[in-house]
């Protein structure tokens, strides 16, 4: 068994020990780990099997050594022979080498040169090359830095472009252009914020220059409508001939006209300007393009609109130089002024001394923010659009009629009516020519027209007054044959038997006629002028002129007339020469008619036009004036009637006519001598109107309640001044009564009187209810009331005491007759 593994150890021993001699050196270590692997023992087995392994390999060395001794002595033999020529032969490698290496140095310092030279090409071409990429870059930045120094933004914007999509991208790894990359988006911002500072301006600087471009667009608006009227007129010249020759106003006014045309014309030479040469509109289009590059549009149109709109309000609203001088009213409801609402407003300002400069400098702001829509309208694509302008228009078009409504409402100056006028025609005017619809203030400007014929009729009521109250009411006195011209130069007047009377005479009219003639033709060409440029044909033209002289005949003029005629302090003879005033006044009223066919050109037989009513309004106010007279008349009787101082106690007449009547009689005659111009007819009824007065009056003083007691002489006396009021109306003191009409005034009385001074009791009761009854107008109730005065009379004076026994039965006839009358009275109360 020991044998066996003894057997197996040397075995594994010399396999271990093959391996070591066939293993690379390096490997030997798995081998050996073995060798402590086994047995014990082992280690002390192997190192006696690998030295007796060793004494073998010397052995074998020995041998070998032995067997080439001899070769390797010749061969050292051999060596030491060469060694003398090796060591020359190293000299001479030695010099060689040496004299190599120096020969050498230079060569090696050009070579070290020709590298550095071929590295620093290189570097240099590298260089080139990179810089080839990147000068364009810079370049192109430097320009972006340029542009934006000179403010050139949209094409700093391009640049912008340009470098972050083509130039940055190829040299994208070297920092100064993520440098670059970083800004650009910081530029972009910085161009919006200064594009839009310098929008901010633009808007600023359009809202100053606004007043500039309207007045220039509203100029050459004017120019353009004064240059086709002129066309007009030339055109129109000698087709219509006048019907006559009213005054020389008509060719004053043309001179006006034509003098005002030449004025255009010089003016038409001027530069024309328009609103790009007033305002630069570069920024709006700068901006424009600035956002339209950085993809947000939408965000500045909706800005540019919202700030015009804003604008739009700011420059709708009044001008406060529009009102130099307000009274206020209180105002208890909210006002909407449609430019802006008021709410729970206190106070309304009325205006009362207005400015135009207000007015013009309003419109010429609103025309110049329009013109600046229409040239951006036109001159970008989108930034505004038609829909856009049509809005902002409708919106001013009802703040600038609502302002215009409410401020012209209060204004009492025709003259600046006329001028507000003629400011909004050309306001139109302008805005058409940009594509503006203006019906709504064309149609403003018939509402305006009212109220300018309102202020017109204020005025000539005023001038009316005047011309009433410094007229003299006394014919017109004329000294030589000019001064009768210069009147029937101002008045349409042609007497036949005047114009023969010699100088100096008397004209019918006084003073104020030929005034008031002149005046209605000048409040025609007055209502003319507002009428003109309104786009209207000459029929309507005519119409209007028709109905306002109708109205300043109808109600402005006759007022003036009919408060005239009730002042206090016009007496019968002014009120006689009023009459005669509107008599002429009303035959002048169809040359009116004809003056107004003169101007319009409209023939009077067109079967829409409108006929004037001055006749009515004269035939009114003569009316009135006669019924003044009338009254006026009765006045004056009535005063002298208060003068009268009757004894009614009295026992018999003083054989004369009471003073008082006899004063007013005198007065009578007098006053209607005066009426020897009036119409037949309002003489006569004024002398018919006063005597029927008389007698009433007369007859009111004997029925008169407080009257209690009269006596027989006292009614003789009365008797006397009857007879003077007979006499008088006998005398005719008013030709044209036929008979002795004028008497019958007083039958009342002379039948009332005759009964009683005759004592005719039996005739009247017998014949009373006749138609030929002797004392038919005698009322019973009338002669009661006498009868009763005298019968209580006859009580208190005891006057038929003496007659007890004489007269007894004339005392029972009283107390009869007395009985008769009551019961008449009665009859007729029970059988009215």
């Amino acid at each position: 068994m020991a044998e066996s593994e003894t057997l197996e150890s040397v075995t594994e021993h010399e396999r271990i020990l093959q391996e070591i001699e066939s293993t690379d050196t390096a490997c030997v270590g798995p081998t050996l780990r073995s060798v402590y692997d086994d047995q014990p023992n082992a280690h002390k087995r192997f190192m006696e099997k690998l030295d007796a392994r060793i004494r073998n390999h010397d052995r074998e060395i020995e041998k070998m050594c032995n067997f080439h001794h001899q070769g390797f002595v010749d061969a050292i033999t051999e060596l030491l022979k060469v060694r003398a020529d090796a060591e020359k032969l190293m000299g001479q490698v030695t010099d060689t080498n040496r004299r190599l290496q120096e020969a050498g140095k230079e060569v090696t310092a050009q070579m070290e040169e020709v590298i550095r030279c071929r590295v620093q090409q290189r570097n240099m071409v590298t260089t080139v090359e990179k810089l080839q990429l990147c000068i364009p870059v810079l370049e192109m930045y430097s320009k972006l830095k340029e542009q934006l120094d000179s403010k050139r933004y949209y094409a700093a914007l391009k640049t912008m472009e340009q470098l972050q999509n083509i130039y940055i991208p190829r040299v994208s790894q070297y920092r100064f252009c993520q440098i670059m990359a970083e800004n650009l988006p910081k530029l972009r911002e910085e161009i919006k914020e200064i594009s839009m500072s310098d929008l901010k301006d633009f808007l600023e600087s359009i809202r100053k220059h606004s007043d500039k471009i309207g007045q220039t667009a509203m100029k050459q608006a004017q120019q353009h409508r004064t240059f086709n009227s002129a066309v007009q007129k030339q055109a129109s010249v000698g087709l219509a001939k006048p019907l006559y020759s009213l005054d020389s106003r008509i060719g004053i006014r043309q001179n006006e006209l034509a003098a005002e045309e030449r004025g255009d014309e010089d003016d038409a030479d001027d530069e024309v300007l328009t609103a790009p040469d007033l305002v630069d509109f570069s920024p709006v289009y700068r901006c424009l393009h600035i956002y339209s590059v950085l993809g947000d549009r939408e965000t500045f149109e909706n800005y540019y609109r919202k700030q015009r709109k804003k604008q739009a309000r700011l420059v709708l609203q009044p001008q406060s130089s529009m009102v130099s001088r307000v009274t206020f009213i209180p105002v208890f409801h909210c006002i909407e002024f449609r430019a802006f609402t008021v709410i729970s407003l206190m106070f309304l300002c009325l205006l009362q001394h207005e400015t135009v400069e207000g007015y013009r400098k309003y419109f010429n702001q609103i025309v110049g923010f329009f013109v600046v829509e229409d040239h951006i309208l036109h001159a970008t694509q989108g930034l505004v659009t038609r829909a856009f302008t049509d809005e902002l228009w409708n919106m001013a078009l009802s703040k600038i009629i609502a302002v215009l409504r409410t401020h012209s409402s209060y204004c009492n100056d025709p003259d600046l009516v006329l001028e507000l006028k003629n400011l909004i025609v050309i306001f139109a005017d302008t805005l058409q020519v940009y594509g503006f619809p203006v019906n709504r203030l064309f149609d403003l400007l018939f509402e305006i027209r009212d109220q300018y014929n309102e202020t017109l009729l204020k005025k000539w009521a005023l001038v009316f007054r005047d011309i009433f109250e410094q007229d003299n009411y006394s014919p017109i006195p004329v000294e030589s044959e000019e001064e009768y011209k210069s009147v029937i130069s101002r008045f349409p007047f042609h007497d036949a038997e005047i114009e023969k009377q010699p100088f100096p005479k008397k004209l019918p009219m006084s003073q104020s006629v030929p005034q008031i003639y002149t005046q209605v033709k000048e409040f025609i060409y007055a209502s003319l002028k507002f009428s003109e440029s309104l786009h209207r044909s000459s029929t309507e033209i005519d119409d209007m002129l028709r109905k306002s002289t109708n109205l300043l005949l109808t109600r402005t003029l006759s007022s003036c007339l009919q408060n005239l005629i009730k002042k206090p302090h016009i007496g019968l003879t002014e009120l006689v020469q009023i009459i005669i005033n509107t008599t002429h006044l009303e035959q002048a009223c169809r040359y009116l008619e004809d003056f107004i066919t003169n101007i319009t050109n409209v023939s009077p037989e067109t079967i829409h036009t409108t006929r004037l009513y001055g006749l009515s309004t004269f035939k009114d106010a003569r009316h009135a004036a006669e019924g003044e007279i009338y009254t006026k008349l009765n006045q004056k009787i009535d005063e002298f009637i208060q003068l009268a101082d009757y004894e009614w106690s009295m026992s018999e007449s003083d054989g004369r006519a009471s003073g008082y009547l006899m004063d007013l009689i005198n007065f009578l005659r007098s006053t209607f001598q005066v009426f020897t111009h009036l119409p037949g007819k309002v003489a006569q009824t004024a002398c018919m109107s006063a005597c029927k007065h008389l007698s009433t009056s007369l007859m009111q003083m004997l029925l008169d309640n407080e009257l209690k007691q009269i006596s027989m002489g006292a009614i003789q006396q009365f008797n006397l001044d009857v007879i003077q009021c007979e006499l008088f109306a006998s005398s005719e003191p008013v030709p044209g009564f036929q008979g002795d009409t004028l008497q019958l005034a007083f039958i009342d009385l002379r039948q009332l009187l005759d009964l009683f001074m005759v004592w005719d009791w039996s005739t009247y009761l017998a014949d009373y209810g006749q138609p030929n009854s002797k004392y038919l107008r005698v009322n019973p109730s009338t002669a009661l009331a006498l009868l009763e005065k005298m019968k209580d009379t006859s009580k208190k004076n005891n006057i038929f005491s003496q007659f007890r026994k004489n007269d007894r039965d004339k005392q029972k006839l009283i107390e009869t007759v007395v009985k008769q009358l009551r019961s008449l009275v009665n009859g007729m109360s029970q059988h009215p």
